[in-house]
């Protein structure tokens, strides 16, 4: 239910955004990857990486654009080798987001990444499953795991990996579509999608990140998606705006790694304020922190310091990730009363 939000003072603000639990709902698990953590695991299992220092990794991360980023991320994932490893990524990313009062998260993993290079699908989907039951167990947050098809690959390629992946279909509850996104339209997928609906899994796509409008149209509509992942061109199509506040389709929106693909030139001119004004159920995650500069909160403080938004925002946000979550309808409603109880008594 919900309540009345007091007006928060700017200054205190910030301490508001910390401290109200939310859940995120688009965090790519490989994009989780600190430098530092890179360095360890390439030595621990002696990979060269083309990179001396930590400080130089840091410096490569001046992306352009999708594609920009994309090479270096796949570069970062070669030190990811063993169970062990997928492991101490994942851990390390939830320990983080539970210090962000992140209460659940559902991370997209990318199994096509490390396949590629002969790591087997078991030992990515149980490293990355087991950090996710202990985090429940020690640091009082849930995780769920969706697998993700990379769309610049073939349809008959993410079959296989779907095929692959069904012995650890208790360990995964949806799946989703990512990577370069323009020139693989969401319909090049329809087929491997309507079989993880036959399957009972949840569905999601990356669609209007650079893409069209269009592409949010047809995962929509041929692809049958529960939630778009980024979405932010929908606010070039006033038809589409209105679908998507009528059906309660969320969007998974990333403001900082939008700033730093160059999706919008300022993170000023974001447009999660138009979205939240037109009713659309708009969330705030962090995408590929490790590359795009924050984590959860920080993704909210620097889009509230930025754009104007306020207490009554942060409060929409909080509320639309646990209703755009895929968490069952009673542990829904204890996560909004988390949520009203931190803003009836914020002062």
């Amino acid at each position: 239910m919900n309540i009345a939000v007091k007006p928060v003072s700017p200054d205190r603000l910030p301490e508001l955004l910390r401290r109200m639990p939310k859940a995120e709902l688009h965090i790519h698990i490989e994009g989780s990857l600190e430098p530092d953590l890179i360095f360890a695991l390439a030595q621990r299992n002696s990979v060269a990486i083309p990179y001396a220092s930590v400080d130089e990794l840091r410096r490569a991360y001046a992306f352009t654009n999708l594609q920009s980023f994309l090479d270096i991320y796949y570069a970062g994932a070669s030190v990811l080798l063993h169970e062990q490893d997928f492991y101490d990524m994942a851990r390390a990313y939830l320990a983080r987001a539970a210090m962000d009062n992140v209460a659940h998260t559902e991370i997209f993993f990318d199994p096509q990444t490390h396949t590629a290079r002969g790591v087997k699908m078991d030992t990515v989907i149980n490293g990355l499953h087991c950090a996710c039951v202990d985090a429940q167990a020690e640091l009082n947050i849930s995780a769920s795991l969706i697998l993700c098809f990379l769309r610049h690959l073939s349809e008959t390629e993410a079959f296989e990996t779907l095929e692959q992946a069904l012995p650890h279909r208790d360990k995964f509850i949806g799946v989703g579509l990512d990577s370069s996104e323009l020139g693989h339209p969401p319909e090049k997928f329809a087929r491997v999608f309507a079989r993880c609906r036959e399957l009972g899994l949840h569905l999601v796509a990356h669609a209007g990140e650079e893409g069209p409008p269009a592409y949010i149209w047809t995962a929509l509509d041929i692809l049958k998606v529960e939630r778009i992942d980024h979405g932010v061109q929908s606010s070039k199509d006033a038809a589409l705006m209105q679908r998507l506040a009528r059906d309660r389709i969320p969007l998974t929106v990333c403001p900082l790694s939008n700033l730093k693909l160059c999706v919008f030139p300022q993170l000023a001119d974001h447009n999660i304020g138009a979205l939240l004004e037109a009713g659309l159920v708009a969330t705030i995650n962090s995408d590929d922190p490790a590359y795009f500069g924050g984590y959860m909160n920080e993704n909210f403080l620097q889009t509230f310091a930025a754009t104007g938004l306020a207490a009554q925002h942060a409060y929409q946000l909080a509320c639309n990730s646990f209703e755009a979550s895929f968490i069952e309808p009673g542990a829904k409603r204890r996560y909004l009363d988390q949520v009203n109880e931190v803003f009836a008594s914020f002062d």
